[in-house]
């Protein structure tokens, strides 16, 4: 009889159509490994049935929905055929094998009863009509072919998906022509669904959408009413497309939404999948379902236009599935419509359409069920260990859900192969795993959160094969009641070992109990291997089964031995224990027993227990035999309910339920098509068993409703063998084999959907990586618990046990036969792989003994005359080459003879080593070595043996052999070889001349004196190397090792970047090298600066204590930069945005005042003794004088170090300082050409101008006064310019001018210049020739400014007035004569140099060349050629008077520079050529004055030229 219950096969994965729906017959069924599950639709799914009948993968399934033939299907495989069903017998009506590559798609055409339609992966469409056994072939496109349906409104159109995004509609009538070819999707097409509407009238709202892909489902193109129908295609692009028959082209693009996840459990760090699968409901055509990226179901509204609405499916959390979508189907039951669908996460769900909700759930199997275990606690929770690598707890008292099912995957990375429950603590469940893993897992608190199990810190070494809880013993048990916990966990595993975890201290280590039996019993032997527990339910005896066949009964807590059970002879696979809560006492003492010889043991240990003998006995007699089985026995459960009885598992598919004191067969299950690897009676209902096995279910059966009551044999074998013999065979993928390696007898099946062996490291929860990897999975077990030393043996197949020759006609040509069972448990050897024979070193004498039989007579006679006469016979056979190879029976000089005549041999064929080895056998092992060394043929095989030659030539032999390396390029090995014969100087200055320094140094520092001077020259010859390469970092490392941490920091801050700066000042400080590392922490923090990060800098500066001054100068800096950018004036342009420290600035008068405050809070400098250390220690440092040429970054770190000695000198009063510190600061900027920052410093700066500063100066000091004039004439020079840009817009003149006037000299001086040039041309020039000195009072010239400006910009150009000094004028006079004479001086050497280089060869002169007067055209290009010829003595008396009259001049006003007075002067005469109000009458004719007593000879038209150009 069929089971009861049962829990399926997963379904196969990445199919387009492997599940469907007869709303005829009330049946769905999916496709899941090799066979179809069909399941009786209603309230709760029942099992129906299985079709069984394929070899390899099931790869569609369809049912033919023509009334009154609902009962038939149709499934394709991997095999190759297409079978025709019957779903109400069970049975085959037919099947084809017309296809010769791999199915992949399958439908039954909806309008033809008989029409089945088949596409596989080379394009190939065959339509076959089973009732009349005909078929067509079409050929459409060489694609590959994914999904087809056909339409249900025409017989003839077939539409066909294909995997580069194509989709085709073919008419298969007798035209055989394509109707269209629908582009548009750029991946695989995963499904195809017909719109049940029979045309395309009804769509109203599509007839005037245009086409273009929007997200989220806009409308793509504009589709005509015409007749037709519309086609919905899903693909891995994540776009649904519907398509208009009528005009061949899309009308509506579905864009999938990013869904949030509800429910299940996910991995995050797994990228989504995606399998896009539609489905459109029969009575509802304005309506689509597909699947989406997680798992979700959406049903998308069609009768909207614009964005399309989607619904989700699920109206609670946990009703979708976890994992992508393969299928979807849907039938009609009692006026409700009812949505299938599968998925990855191996649930198979049914949904109501109208409300969206799920109503029940299917879960199902991916992998070979290994254990059972029934809660004692929960009754009626079963724990089921699958190969998925997930546990599932089974509630099966459950009335509202027959299949309510829990799914526990955190923690687990291999199969669960052995489940436990703790015997008094609710939802505390044990496990083991393939991995040799140990856990515990609480399913009572993780039932909501998935809550990760607790993973024993011991891992075993193989798999874990029994899991018991028992009382623990030693060490465990000693302690206090409240030390120790009441029971332990034991585990044993194919090590051969058990192990004790103390389950409160899963981190602690386990114990292995063999050491406690090992001291107990006083055993010495070697323990056997073990691999059975079974505790006694009270707790007070534990047998422990072993390789050998044999049992062992201990007592607790110090498992003293009892006896020792030897009937079994081979692997013991189960122990159990009868319940102790039976009428019978006695029977609690029955102990039953499996193995690989198929006997079932029962022993009687009344006696042993209760009068335990002095000297355990071996027991040998069985209580109880039970026979019948024909494999081994993998599982036993007694039944709680009867006493007595016992239910045993077994590899010959079938479980059998005994009466164990009548040694009667009772009742035989063969529901299961593979072997059986578990095996629970149900603690609830007597007649209820539950059974697992390598068919991927777990069946719950009735002992009283079989027919069956005793183990196949004979016939019945067979006929269980035939129904077995369609489990997927062995279908391995193309591995290198190694050789001499055979591998433990192992059965392999093929995993359709995950893989059974081993979790991939990449995938999650178990699931295959990817579509192309579950096409070709396969599964090989380890159920069998295979190990070198405890061999439980591999599921095998049932036909291998008895008749393995009827697998045959069931088998396909791909697939390959399962090997038979050996006899014994050795691994067999695999005769397929042949060793390589190796070379022999006789050849010559082994081809002679293998000469006619006539010779070898001949050889006999010969051989026994010499021998019979005593003669010398390798005298005799030296000429005689026929016969040398007597010599291996004979004397040695014949032998000699014979291993040389091999030894020639070997050389002539290019085999020196064989000739060596026969030269070592022969004893010549000098000569050996000696002429390998000649013929640069030395071996580490020669150069092993060359001690037996004496300490001499072993040395020389190893010498000899590392020139040889060397020649070979092999230095490391050869200097190797020197260490051996200890010359470690010479094997050093090998890697070294070789460059192989870092072995060098390894060998010099294991093995030389730490000082010697070898080691250091090889580190700083590394570190040179190094260095030459760029390796600065490794360079300093050598450095270090060699002690000259000096040249480490060098060669780390050659570099030059912030990070090697840093380490190389850090490196210096811990070096000792204070002054290194303080310079270099300079650099660092100046390159710092030069990116913008500011606070960098001063954590550089921080570390040392000897920089706080120039600190106070970064942070100058900083503060500078940040009101120059408040400004708008950045001094450079930066891609980095600039890193402020975070100070409390308060807005002040003065910058400086503010600069100070910062110092006193963060610095902590607030005493004028701190001002004044801090003053010296920068005074010292001086800067060259700024160009034009100056970068504007060291510019303006230049100006801030200046400021910096002027802040220091406010706050110790030194007056003086601080005005040459500001004047020096103003000047960098003028002499580097940036007028607009000087201006911005001196408003910065003084804001209210000096005059406060002459008050605090000492009046009699004439040096400070003229450092204070010469600061306010820079001050007035920033002013007179500012109003030279600023003139009034009403000026006629600068009316004309605008435009060109107002720009910044700085940024725009061009416009400027041709703007004053062209002024001064047409208005001052004429004004200074016509007229002398003595200028009129008046102006013309309208005059229209406001009063209040007119009067400000008077006042400003009176305080510009101290700018026209007279006598710095004449100075300034001064200073540009001897500047010209020494140019003309220059000149007259370089011409001189020019024509005796020319005339070096002539006849020289009387006259000196410096003597002669200089022609007017001679001077350089570009000066202006004197009037008359001007001599060396003229030149050098001009240079004296105008240095005597420098002389003349104060020194306190030669000392400070000042704006150019004449070039003042003619910007006081421009601003009143634009604006005559300006400019007082009184300063326009001092400039007059100054340009007229200034301008002589021409001077005029000079001065006009510097200034405007």
């Amino acid at each position: 009889m069929a089971a009861e219950r049962l829990l399926p096969a997963s379904p196969n994965w990445y199919l387009s159509r492997c599940s469907d729906a007869s709303a005829g017959a009330r049946l769905f069924g999916f496709a899941a490994r090799n066979s179809v599950y069909l399941l009786r639709v209603g309230a709760q799914p029942t099992f129906h049935g299985e079709l069984i009948g394929h070899t390899e993968r099931v790869s569609g399934f369809t049912f033919c929905h023509f009334p009154d033939q609902t009962n038939l299907c149709a499934s394709s495989s991997d095999d190759g055929t297409v079978k025709i069903w019957d779903t109400q017998t069970l049975s085959l009506v037919t099947e084809h094998t017309l296809h010769q590559n791999t199915i992949s798609a399958l439908h039954w055409s909806p309008l033809v009863k008989d029409l089945v339609v088949s596409g596989d992966e080379k394009g190939i469409i065959i339509c076959y009509w089973h009732n009349r056994n005909d078929s067509q072939q079409f050929f459409p496109e060489p694609r590959t072919i994914f999904c087809l349906t056909c339409s249900p409104h025409q017989e003839n159109l077939v539409a066909i998906g294909y995997k580069d995004g194509m989709v085709v509609i073919i008419d298969i009538s007798r035209k055989k022509e394509i109707i269209h070819r629908l582009r548009g999707h750029d991946d695989e097409i995963h499904s195809l669904a017909w719109c049940p509407m029979p045309n395309e009238e009804g769509l109203y709202s599509w007839q005037e959408e245009l086409q273009g892909e929007v997200p989220n489902g806009e409308l793509t193109q504009e589709a005509a009413v015409a007749k037709g129908c519309y086609l919905a295609s899903g693909s891995k692009d994540q776009t649904i497309r519907i398509w208009s028959c009528a005009r061949g082209r899309g009308v509506v693009t579905l864009k999938l939404p990013s869904v949030k996840r509800r429910g299940g459990a996910v991995d995050p760090a797994v990228k989504e999948r995606i399998w896009l699968t539609v489905h459109w409901p029969s009575d509802h055509p304005t309506e689509l379902m597909s699947s989406c990226f997680g798992g979700e179901l959406l049903l998308w509204d069609l009768a909207q236009s614009g964005k399309r609405k989607w619904t989700l499916l699920g109206s609670s959390e946990g009703q979708n599935h976890s994992r992508i979508v393969f299928n979807l189907c849907s039938l009609r039951v009692q006026g409700r419509e009812l949505l299938f669908s599968i998925s990855m996460d191996r649930d198979v769900k049914c949904w109501d359409v109208a409300t969206l909700d799920c109503c029940w759930t299917v879960p199902s199997l991916g992998g070979f069920v290994y254990s059972l275990a029934f809660s004692p606690v929960d009754t009626g929770c079963l724990a089921i260990g699958v190969g998925d690598s997930m546990i599932r707890v089974w509630n099966t008292l459950s009335i509202s859900n027959a299949y309510d099912v829990k799914t526990y995957w955190q923690g687990i990375k291999a199969k669960v192969t052995a489940l436990c429950w703790h015997l008094t603590k609710e939802g505390c469940l044990a496990f083991g795993t393939d991995d040799g893993k140990v856990g515990i897992y609480d399913t009572y608190s993780g039932s909501t959160k998935n809550k990760p199990p607790q993973i024993s810190s011991t891992y075993h070494k193989k798999t874990v094969y029994t899991l018991a809880w028992g009382p623990p013993v030693p060490p465990l048990s000693f302690g206090g009641d409240g030390d120790k916990p009441s029971l332990t966990l034991y585990s044993c595993a194919g090590e051969g070992i058990v192990l004790q975890h103390n389950p409160w201290k899963l981190n602690g280590e386990a114990t292995d109990i063999n050491k406690v039996i090992k001291d107990t019993n006083s055993i010495k032997h070697k323990m056997p291997a073990r691999t059975e527990i079974s505790w006694k339910p009270d707790g007070k005896i534990l047998a422990l089964g072993n390789e050998d066949g044999s049992i062992e009964i201990f007592q607790a807590p110090n498992l003293k031995l009892l006896c020792t059970i030897q009937q079994h002879h081979k692997l013991i696979n189960a122990i159990c224990w009868h319940h102790d809560h039976g009428t019978q006492p006695e029977l609690s003492y029955l102990i039953a027993s499996g193995s690989i010889n198929a006997v079932i043991y029962v022993q009687n240990l009344k006696s042993i227990i209760e009068s335990p003998p002095e000297t355990p006995p071996t027991i040998t007699e069985p209580f109880r035999t039970l026979a019948g089985h024909t494999a081994k026995i993998t599982s036993l459960s007694w039944s709680p309910h009867h006493e007595g009885r016992l239910v045993s598992a077994c590899y010959d598919g079938t479980a059998q339920v005994w009466d164990v004191l009548k040694e009667e067969p009772l009742s035989n299950y063969r529901g299961h098509r593979g072997r059986l690897l578990c095996v629970q009676w149900s603690p609830v209902d007597p007649d209820s068993v539950y059974t697992g096995g390598d068919d991927f279910c777990v069946h719950k059966w009735l002992t009283s409703k079989q027919e069956h009551s005793h183990p196949p044999k004979g016939k019945k074998g067979i006929e269980l063998e035939k129904k077995r013999s369609f489990q997927p065979k062995l279908k391995a993928k193309k591995k290198k084999k190694l050789v001499g390696k055979s591998p433990a007898k192992q059965d392999v099946n093929e995993a359709v959907n995950g893989n059974e062996s081993v979790k991939e490291g990449a995938l999650d929860e178990n699931e295959m990586s990817d579509h192309e990897a579950e096409k070709e999975a396969q599964e090989q077990e380890v159920s069998d618990r295979v190990s070198p030393t405890v061999s439980k043996e591999v599921p095998l197949h049932p036909s291998a046990l008895s008749v393995p020759d009827l697998m045959k006609p069931f088998m396909n040509h791909r697939a390959t036969p399962v090997m038979k069972e050996q006899p014994k448990e050795k691994p067999a050897p695999d005769t397929s792989l042949k060793k390589r024979k190796p070379r022999s070193l006789l050849p010559v004498s082994t081809s002679l003994d293998h000469r006619s039989k006539d010779e070898l007579h001949q050889d006999c006679l010969m051989l026994a005359t010499c021998l019979n006469a005593k003669g010398k016979l390798g005298k005799d056979l030296i000429p005689d080459s026929d016969h040398v190879h007597l010599g291996l029976f004979a004397d040695r000089a014949a032998l000699y003879k014979m291993l040389e005549v091999e030894g020639r041999n070997h050389l002539e064929n290019g085999h020196p080593e064989l000739f060596q080895q026969l030269m070592l056998w022969k004893g010549d092992l000098k000569g050996t070595l000696q002429s390998a060394a000649e013929r640069g043929e030395l071996t580490d095989q020669l150069v092993a043996v060359s001690p037996m030659a004496g300490y001499q030539a072993w040395v020389w032999t190893v010498e000899a052999y590392a020139k040889q390396l060397c020649f070979q390029e092999q230095y490391i090995k050869a200097a190797s070889h020197l260490l051996s014969i200890h010359k470690v100087y010479e094997a050093v200055e090998l890697l070294k001349v070789n460059h192989s320094y870092r072995e060098a140094v390894v060998i010099a520092k294991a093995r030389l004196r730490p000082e010697d001077p070898v080691l250091k020259d090889l580190y700083t010859t590394w570190a040179a190397n190094l260095e030459e390469d760029g390796h600065y970092s490794m360079a300093a490392k050598c450095y270090l090792g060699a002690a000259s941490p000096y040249d480490a920091v060098k060669v780390l801050a050659k570099k030059g970047d912030v990070a090697s700066l840093k380490a190389a000042a850090e490196l210096a400080l811990r070096a000792g090298e204070k002054d290194l590392s303080t310079t270099l922490s300079l650099r660092c923090a100046q390159e710092l600066v030069s990116a913008r990060n500011w606070v960098g800098a001063q954590e550089v500066l921080q570390r040392q204590g000897s920089l706080l001054g120039q600190r106070l100068v970064f942070c100058l800096h900083e503060l500078l930069c940040k009101c120059l950018c408040k400004r708008n004036l950045a001094e450079h342009k930066s891609s980095s945005p600039p890193c402020y420290h975070s100070w409390d600035v308060r807005d002040k008068d003065s910058f400086l005042e503010m600069v100070t405050e910062v110092w006193q809070s963060e610095f902590g400098v607030s005493t004028v003794d701190q001002a004044k250390t801090m003053w010296k220690q920068l005074h010292g440092i001086l800067y060259p004088p700024a160009t034009t040429n100056t970068h504007p970054k060291q510019l303006l770190f230049h100006i801030a170090h200046d400021l910096t000695l002027a802040a220091l000198s406010y706050q110790t009063a030194s007056w003086e300082e601080a005005v040459t510190a500001l004047l020096s600061a103003v000047t960098r900027s003028c002499d580097a050409g940036n007028f607009t920052l000087l201006q911005e410093i001196c408003s910065l700066l003084l804001p209210k101008g000096c005059d406060d500063l002459r008050d605090k100066l000492d009046s009699t000091s004439s040096r400070s006064m003229a450092a204070h004039k010469s600061l306010e004439g820079f001050l007035a020079y920033g002013q007179l310019y500012d109003l030279w840009w600023n003139l009034p817009t009403d000026s006629p003149v600068s009316k004309q001018m605008v435009p060109e006037s107002v720009s910044c000299p700085s940024k725009q001086a061009a416009p400027e210049q041709n703007a004053v040039s062209g002024i001064f041309a047409e208005g001052m020039a004429p004004e200074l020739e016509e007229h002398p000195p003595s200028i009129p009072a008046s102006c013309p010239g309208p005059c229209a400014a406001d009063s209040g400006d007119q009067i400000e910009r008077q006042l400003k150009v009176n305080r510009c007035k101290v700018l026209l000094s007279e006598d710095i004028a004449a100075l300034q006079n001064t200073q540009k004569d001897i500047a010209k004479i020494q140019e003309t001086l220059a000149d007259m050497i370089r011409q001189h140099q020019r024509n005796s280089l020319q005339e070096s060869k002539l006849q020289p002169s009387p006259e000196s060349e410096l003597d002669k007067p200089i022609p007017p055209g001679s001077q350089s290009p570009g000066k202006a050629a004197a009037k008359e010829p001007v001599s060396l003595p003229e030149l050098s008396k001009q240079l004296a008077m105008a240095k005597q009259q420098l002389a003349e001049f104060p020194d306190s006003l030669k000392a400070f520079p000042f704006p150019d007075v004449l070039e003042c002067s003619l910007v006081f005469l421009h601003i009143h050529s634009q604006s005559h109000s300006d400019v007082s009458p009184e300063l326009r004719q001092q400039a007059l004055d100054l340009l007229w007593k200034f301008t002589q000879d021409g001077a005029y038209e000079k001065i006009c030229r510097k200034f405007l150009t």
